[in-house]
């Protein structure tokens, strides 16, 4: 998209040069902590909810109430991070989820309280993360945007991975209500550092009088500025093409059954894609150009897809692992389109508008699952995933193609080397 910035265009900023940012540091650490803690908290909740219920559905239902509140509340909510200095937000935020994930930890608390406290405690996400979103890019200009990005792609990864692999030895260790303990803890910590470390800044749109109102303004306003530009909706649609390459994770427990079904082949499917994803994040940040990772957006969001159509072919189990990790590996793409957003929005704006796309991201990975589950029943989990590999390929050829119709402006802008914005990429 439009990317402008004091370097030269095609200079590539070095983790090194990003890790020296103070104030990036701190973000990074309460964003690692607390993410690592999330880890912990959903396998302990599905453990608690499971053995509290013997329930199956009770136990979905709690998981996907990790995906409704920023659905529901996320693009209003997300509007407090340009009415109020977005630090104070997130830090408001990360002591109330504190608190919430505390009384979690009680073990006389009932279902329907566990239920309404798991939501409230997803929902004070949306506002946090569109905070630390808008905040990144006054922290980091031009390239080092993009590394920054890139950097914290590769952590939230890494700490899913091994999620994954570890988090349900470290619940049967400790316990279920000390591992949710330990996640009320990440928050507060969480919080300290982002006091301690991060710059106070004012609001970006006013004092934040009249706050119901603006709320809703923003939001109105939001929605009008992301799908009312050109360029803003081709990159927030292709940000929501996860919704067809999440599939497979969606469909991991089923689909290792045609491997014997064992947890240990369930953990390894869903560690290919985001083990893809952290190499081609890596190699996409660190040794393609700024230019170049605008021009090659489309192509990687297609490889996203693609490599998932081979799942009809009935593979064995590691042909399944190279596939989808080469899916994680093209879904690098968001990287580049994640940089292009911010460089084209209002710093304003910023948190109106990535509150929006992550509801949409939410939203489109929730559906999609659901449906693909449903499907998986009547089709089998392989023939679902080649199926959402068509239609994601199908829909990214179609978006790669209005894509290269605005580029250009892109490109152009990039090279405007006195601009403040942070430089883009899109593919």
């Amino acid at each position: 998209m439009a990317g402008r910035h004091r370097r030269p265009p095609e200079e590539r900023a070095t983790y090194r040069e990003v890790f020296a940012v103070g104030e990036f540091r701190a973000l990074w650490a309460a964003s690692a902590l607390s993410g690592i803690g999330d880890q912990l908290a959903q396998v302990a909740l599905a453990v608690l909810v499971y053995y509290r219920t013997g329930s199956a559905l009770l136990t979905a239902v709690t998981y996907a109430l990790t995906y409704l509140p920023p659905i529901v509340g996320g693009p209003i909510l997300s509007g407090l991070a340009d009415l109020f200095p977005r630090r104070t937000v997130m830090i408001v935020c990360d002591v109330l989820r504190a608190g919430l994930l505390g009384l979690m930890a009680l073990k006389s608390m009932p279902f329907p309280a566990l239920c309404a406290l798991v939501f409230l405690s997803v929902l004070l996400g949306a506002p946090f993360t569109a905070a630390r979103a808008a905040l990144l890019p006054d922290i980091l200009k031009g390239d080092k945007y993009v590394a920054g990005t890139a950097i914290n792609n590769i952590t939230h990864q890494t700490t899913q991975v091994i999620g994954f692999l570890v988090g349900g030895a470290i619940v049967a260790t400790l316990g279920t209500q000390q591992a949710l303990a330990i996640d009320a803890i990440t928050f507060a910590v969480s919080a300290v550092i982002l006091l301690a470390g991060v710059e106070r800044r004012p609001a970006p749109a006013g004092d934040g009088t009249d706050e119901s109102i603006s709320l809703w303004r923003n939001t109105r306003d939001g929605a009008r500025l992301v799908f009312g530009d050109p360029t803003l909706r081709a990159l927030v649609s292709f940000a929501w093409l996860c919704g067809f390459y999440i599939i497979p994770e969606g469909l991991a427990a089923p689909y290792a059954n045609t491997f014997g079904g064992s947890p240990v082949v369930v953990g390894l499917l869903m560690s290919a894609m985001p083990v893809g994803m952290i190499i081609g994040v890596f190699l996409f940040s660190r040794f393609v150009r700024p230019s170049d990772r605008i021009r090659s957006m489309g192509w990687l969001s297609m490889l996203a897809c693609a490599p998932l159509i081979g799942s009809g072919l009935h593979p064995p189990l590691w042909g399944v692992l190279i596939l989808w990790a080469l899916s994680g590996a093209g879904s690098a793409y968001q990287l580049a389109a994640n940089a292009a957003f911010v460089a084209a929005v209002p710093p304003s704006g910023r948190g109106q508008a990535f509150g929006l796309a992550q509801s949409g991201i939410l939203a489109g990975q929730g559906l999609g699952i659901l449906l693909a589950g449903a499907a998986a029943q009547v089709l089998g989990p392989e023939a679902v995933v080649a199926l959402a590999g068509v239609a994601g390929l199908s829909a990214a050829s179609i978006l790669t193609l209005t894509w290269t119709q605005v580029r250009g402006e892109v490109l152009a802008s990039t090279n405007k080397p006195d601009e403040a914005e942070p430089e883009v990429a899109v593919g």
